[in-house]
């Protein structure tokens, strides 16, 4: 397999030891002898002639099955990147995520990747829906196309960013974002009963995200929910959120977040 180590890529061993279930060259001994098992590590082959990189990758944890279980690999291009006007930088990147149990097709999703604070970002947008790719008759051709396609739609996420950039936030405002962005992790009826400290998911937790506009404040609001960087009271309990470690809840809570903040575009 290449050595995709340059420009920060991950090395086969380092992707290895992170989800081993990528190299797994079988598929499940469950699944029917008809299913077609493309392996994980030869859509990285493919991407990486396509110029995207692993820079990250996990899965889920198994106590049986192992080596079949789910599991995420996230690209990035480095020739694909969003310079802002303010100095944010923002990669663009792939999610992929796969199984060799028989029960998943190749998904990929669009993402952005934030060098100023380390935070990804899933997109979540009417132009940005999942891409699935079977195993049978999957080709090179067909995910060079499916990139393309995924890369053309790369503008209209700037274009987003900037009018979340260019929209003002004042402070009522601020706080029916961050209350309505709890609902990506509770449901409405618990929001409403407990009791959350609006101004503590609303502190930047460092200089580059201060500011009143809708970035900045999504971006705030987006890291501490997933990091679990806030409390909240549950009775006459404080508690502590937990930080955010499964990656489908992950992706799943940041889709939603990017649809919460896009109704504010809308507004």
């Amino acid at each position: 397999m290449l050595d995709l180590s340059k420009d920060g890529f991950l090395t086969t061993s380092e992707i290895k030891q992170r989800a081993n279930s990528v190299f797994t060259d079988t598929a499940s001994p469950n699944v029917s002898s008809k299913f077609t098992h493309i392996p994980t590590h030869k859509v990285i082959e493919d991407m990486s002639q396509l110029g995207w990189g692993v820079v990250d990758a996990k899965q889920v944890k198994a106590r049986k099955g192992q080596g079949f279980q789910k599991h995420l690999v996230v690209f990035r291009n480095p020739d694909v990147v969003i310079n802002g006007a303010d100095g944010d930088t923002v990669f663009p990147q792939i999610l992929l995520t796969n199984s060799n149990d028989g029960k998943n097709a190749f998904t990929f999703t669009a993402g952005l990747f934030r060098m100023v604070c380390e935070n990804g970002l899933v997109v979540s947008t009417q132009e940005f829906e999942n891409v699935k790719m079977r195993h049978m008759g999957y080709t090179f051709e067909e995910l060079q196309k499916q990139i393309r396609a995924m890369v053309e739609q790369l503008p209209l996420t700037v274009e987003s960013m900037n009018k979340m950039k260019q929209i003002q936030l004042d402070e009522e405002q601020a706080k029916a974002l961050a209350k309505k962005a709890l609902t990506t992790r509770f449901t409405e009826d618990q929001v409403e009963a407990m009791d959350f400290n609006l101004d503590e998911l609303l502190e930047p937790t460092r200089d580059e995200d201060k500011g009143n506009d809708l970035w900045s404040v999504f971006n705030v609001i987006q890291e501490k929910i997933l990091d679990g960087d806030f409390t909240y009271m549950s009775g006459a309990r404080i508690r502590k959120a937990r930080k955010v470690k499964n990656f489908k809840q992950d992706i799943e809570i940041n889709q939603k977040l990017f649809a919460v903040a896009a109704e504010f575009i809308a507004a």
